[in-house]
């Protein structure tokens, strides 16, 4: 599968990111918003947006010997590294100071 541009890179979409990039195993939602600091009600509409792009893959953990409900484990879609680590790049950027054209769109 190939990833989307995203129209739109923001803040708390590059801290899923870097998340997800820091991650070796799937990471499940609440670990996500834990490691981002941001809240699960903007954590959650983002990694929905990432992989209806392309950008997450997800799935459903197998059942395991802990107790309550199973989690939904997210990772880094393989193709999309390259451009999250432009994305974190870009903001890194623009927090430095320089910026790029508005409304750049990564891919």
């Amino acid at each position: 599968m190939t990833v989307a541009p995203l129209k739109r890179i923001t803040p708390a979409t590059v801290d899923v990111l870097d998340a997800l990039l820091a991650a070796s195993d799937p990471l499940w939602g609440l670990a996500i918003v834990k490691a981002s600091g941001r809240p699960a009600g903007s954590i959650y509409p983002i990694l929905e947006r990432l992989e209806t792009a392309g950008w997450v893959t997800s799935e459903w953990e197998a059942a395991t010997e802990r107790s309550g409900p199973r989690r939904r484990l997210y990772r880094l879609a393989a193709d999309a590294a390259p451009a999250a680590r432009d994305a974190l790049a870009h903001l890194e950027a623009r927090r430095a100071g320089s910026s790029s054209a508005p409304g750049t769109a990564f891919a």
